[in-house]
């Protein structure tokens, strides 16, 4: 049976852990929001998060997560460090019993929208890419140096007419959306950030990205199996390059290289329906089916995406993937007791006026949980 957890932000997340239990969700998914990259967690704030979690009748189900600098993806001089104080972490966390880990591969942007607005007809307001904006935010806004040669002819002629469309405000607002997927980037990153960023990983090919993974897999997934913790990385938010950067968790192959190159119970995948199903080429049942052993943690979520490689958050039994047809695969191939939580909810009108976190207000999430245990629970009395 899957076991359905939420995303909690800790004691600043505006969902308070009475309402998530309201909500139906049994178990948490949270982190240690206040330690940096290569701060190992201190065994006394875990505990004292768990004991916060527990007395509110909830478990700590899953790290979401340690966070890593960019001096991992790069394999740079402070990896060997950072890495060390990542496992350092995880020991920790082991030891608190928190033994699912997600985390992620990808190089400077955490997660990429253009609109965190989107106003969806009669559904509430989405997280949205737009192909158009991007391009228009890399070639005409950022200026990067090359970015022309990475889109189409036609998309280039979108994208110019969409930034002479643009007022100043427009431009600040897409700026700020598409900067908000840096990490730390409340405490003030910039233009200039974004760029140095981009330049840092400009030499870096799919392979080599794919390589400092494999690097970092081999020093940590021994640990993880013999504390008998799962990893669970998560895909490529959108599952496609960006400013010119290698991505390289992205597509079933991805996926199967990561696993192949350490093979382990203890090295796999967080099943994030939304960030591949950004893709049209990736058959997401199939995926489930294929690499349901080593799926360790879900995100279920829908996006509807476009020709021309935009996609909006959907509702999550709605859009292009068919959820239902992804949680019979699930069900059926990965481990008992699967952690998922609901991923990137609406806005929806009640909520509007209140404080959120992008894709993560309480309605909006309530209604994708109680849609999908309707389905789960539909789904397991055909089989009883």
């Amino acid at each position: 049976m899957m076991k359905a957890v939420w995303r909690w932000f800790g004691p600043n997340d505006p969902v308070t852990l009475t309402q998530i239990r309201q909500a139906g969700a049994t178990g948490l998914v949270t982190a240690l929001h206040t330690y940096g990259a290569g701060e190992a967690w201190m065994a006394k704030d875990i505990n004292a998060t768990k004991t916060i979690v527990e007395e509110a009748g909830l478990t700590w189900d899953v790290c979401e997560s340690i966070w890593m600098s960019d001096a991992i993806k790069l394999r740079g001089s402070a990896a060997t460090a950072e890495i060390t104080a990542w496992v350092e972490t995880m020991r920790r966390l082991a030891a608190a019993d928190v033994k699912t880990i997600c985390d992620n591969f990808m190089p400077l942007l955490d997660w990429t929208r253009s609109d965190l607005d989107y106003a969806v007809a009669r559904r509430g307001n989405a997280l949205r890419f737009d192909m158009i904006d991007f391009a228009a935010y890399d070639v005409h806004i950022l200026g990067r140096e090359d970015a022309q040669s990475e889109y189409t002819e036609q998309l280039l002629i979108d994208a110019d007419a969409r930034h002479r469309a643009m007022s100043p405000a427009d431009k600040a607002t897409l700026e700020r959306n598409i900067i908000a997927g840096l990490p730390g980037s409340a405490t003030g990153f910039t233009r200039g950030h974004l760029a140095a960023g981009i330049a840092a990983f400009s030499t870096l090919s799919h392979d080599d990205l794919r390589a400092n993974l494999a690097s970092f897999l081999a020093v940590v997934v021994p640990e993880a199996k013999a504390l008998g913790v799962s990893l669970a990385i998560h895909p490529d938010d959108p599952p496609m390059p960006l400013f010119g950067l290698p991505r390289c968790v992205s597509t079933a192959q991805d996926m199967q290289f990561l696993i192949n190159c350490q093979p382990s119970p203890a090295n796999g995948i967080t099943f994030c329906t939304g960030s591949l199903g950004a893709r049209a080429d990736n058959d997401l049942p199939a995926m489930a089916r294929t690499l349901g052993p080593h799926i360790h943690f879900a995100h279920l979520r829908n996006v509807s995406h476009e020709d021309d490689g935009s996609f909006y958050e959907a509702a999550v039994l709605e859009g292009s993937t068919d959820m239902i047809a992804v949680l019979k695969e699930l069900m059926t191939a990965t481990p008992k007791d699967l952690p998922f939580r609901p991923d990137h909810g609406h806005l929806l009108d009640f909520e509007s006026a209140q404080k959120t976190n992008p894709g993560y207000s309480y309605l909006g999430r309530l209604k994708g949980l109680a849609e999908l245990r309707g389905a789960i629970a539909a789904l397991s009395s055909m089989h009883t």
